[in-house]
């Protein structure tokens, strides 16, 4: 298969916001057109206009454009740019609300080579067929019972308006394979499948055939999805047939789940991509771990380019599941945050400080590189800053009983009059911290309790920055006032 003719899609609804499963189908779609010179599609299913929350899919689009998941042809692209080698024109529309009469005309197409049929059972009695079937524990499965109507009988409904669906007729004496990416040829005995429907009680066409119409008449060579619809390519497969087409070649890929072994919900932290955005995890990270999840790299941090060389496509995961682990993610978000140049680090925290800390907004952009520069390594998401820099725009409340927690009492005074004897120095940082060292040690006073008492003092804890750094992100002026109010409680 030449390059020209790889073609993969994502095509999500805009119903819902878009969740991890959502952005991992993408990004696989996405780094298989790239690493086989392909064309990635992006196909908007919006046929459900009530539910359709996002009108145009204008977040889907921002999403993947703040991901980089930057697609070939859909929504918004120059057709005229790209090279359709479609006969009669582009591909376009993109949005399933605009390609009804492309359904139409296949369905018309199937009604002529007999192969569809009209069903006018209610859902009441389809409910009620199910529930019988269950109580008989056999598969709940249509029985048919329409396929056996009179061309009469069928006229005599039409006529009279009677609310229908048009159902394909599967042969069930025919077995159909496909070839799925990771379990090779994949056989389905039809006769275990019922007669699905092609369109609705209102007219409109279900996801089973216009995911089908579209996939064929966009020529799709590769179909990348979720492990829960491999049920449907039983159909799917046999519609393909029906049109004399080509089969596409699928990945059912492994759905994501917790770490209790339990798919992912939205009561999962981590699930939804605004979520994420929210938390401060970066584009890159979420590529990155989405990428590798599941499989062994000896590198594990790696870009789109990267990723796009170190995939293996030929023999790709196999396992129904994959766990998804957040800590294993901010992980990779720590990396990736420490890869992060100045400037970029600085843009990209700075609305985080902004949010929690008004003031953030004014401060100079080289005050605010040089302050994440020196806590750059505790930070393990974007928002992180914000507990990491609370001391610099909130003075620490100290007590007299957090000092003592740290100094004991014994070194107490004398901690205190040394840091006194030195405090007026501390516009030379470097010279105030050699005379408070040289000294504690020939007082016999811990450095350690020296540290402690200092760093407590400038930022209300005992871990953080070196007692150096935290000077130069305050100031002399406020690091010294800062501990006299802290001597002042000895």
């Amino acid at each position: 298969m030449n390059s020209k003719s790889i073609r993969v899609r994502f095509a999500p609804s805009p119903t819902g916001i878009m969740h991890i499963g959502n952005i991992r189908t993408a990004l696989l779609n996405y780094l298989f057109a790239k690493q086989k010179g392909g064309t990635f599609v992006l196909r908007i299913e919006d046929t459900d206009p009530q539910r359709n929350f996002d009108p145009g899919a204008k977040i889907i689009i921002s999403d993947l454009d703040w991901l980089s998941l930057v697609y070939d042809e859909g929504p918004g692209k120059d057709l005229s740019a790209v090279a359709l080698a479609k006969e009669d024109g582009a591909y376009a529309p993109y949005f399933q609300s605009e390609r009804s009469a492309i359904y139409q005309e296949m369905l018309d197409e199937l009604k002529t080579k007999k192969l569809v049929y009209p069903c006018f059972c209610t859902e009441e009695e389809l409910e009620k067929k199910r529930e019988r079937q269950r109580t008989l524990k056999i598969p709940p499965r249509y029985d048919r019972a329409c396929l056996d109507l009179s061309p009469q009988e069928i006229a005599d409904r039409l006529a009279q308006n009677m609310p229908h669906i048009w159902r394909f007729k599967l042969d069930h004496d025919q077995a159909i394979t496909i070839t799925d990416l990771s379990r090779g040829t994949v056989k389905f005995e039809l006769k275990n499948f019922s007669d699905f429907p092609l369109t609705r009680a209102d007219g409109s066409f279900t996801f089973m055939f216009a995911n089908f119409v579209d996939d064929i008449s966009m020529k799709m060579s590769h179909v990348f999805r979720g492990e829960d619809h491999q049920s449907n390519s039983a159909g799917q497969a046999a519609l393909y047939l029906a049109f004399n087409a080509p089969l596409p070649i699928f990945w059912h890929m492994p759905m994501l789940c917790n770490l209790d072994g339990k798919k992912l919900s939205k009561r999962d932290f981590g699930f939804s991509l605004h979520d994420l955005k929210k938390e401060g995890f970066l584009p890159q990270a979420l590529n990155n771990y989405l990428a590798i999840i599941g499989s062994s790299y000896e590198q594990e941090i790696m870009d789109l380019d990267e990723l796009t060389q170190a995939l293996n496509f030929e023999n790709p995961h196999t396992t129904g599941k994959i766990k998804y682990d957040v800590e294993k993610l901010r992980w990779v978000n720590h990396k990736w945050i420490d890869r992060l140049s100045p400037d970029e680090l600085t843009a990209a925290a700075k609305p985080f400080l902004a949010e929690a800390y008004p003031q953030a907004a004014s401060l100079d952009e080289a005050q605010i590189s040089s302050m994440l520069q020196i806590i750059k390594t505790d930070l393990y998401t974007l928002k992180d800053v914000v507990s990491a820099l609370q001391f610099y725009f909130e003075a620490p409340e100290l007590t007299a009983t957090a000092i003592e927690a740290c100094v004991p009492k014994e070194s107490m005074q004398p901690l205190a009059d040394l840091i006194k004897k030195h405090l007026g120095t501390t516009e030379n940082s470097d010279a105030f911290l050699t005379a408070l060292k040289t000294e504690a040690k020939e007082l016999g006073i811990p450095l350690k309790q020296l540290f402690w008492f200092l760093r407590l003092a400038l930022m209300g804890q005992v871990n953080g920055p070196s007692i150096h750094d935290l000077i130069a992100i305050l100031g002399t002026q406020e690091s010294g006032k800062r501990i006299e109010n802290a001597l002042a409680l000895i």
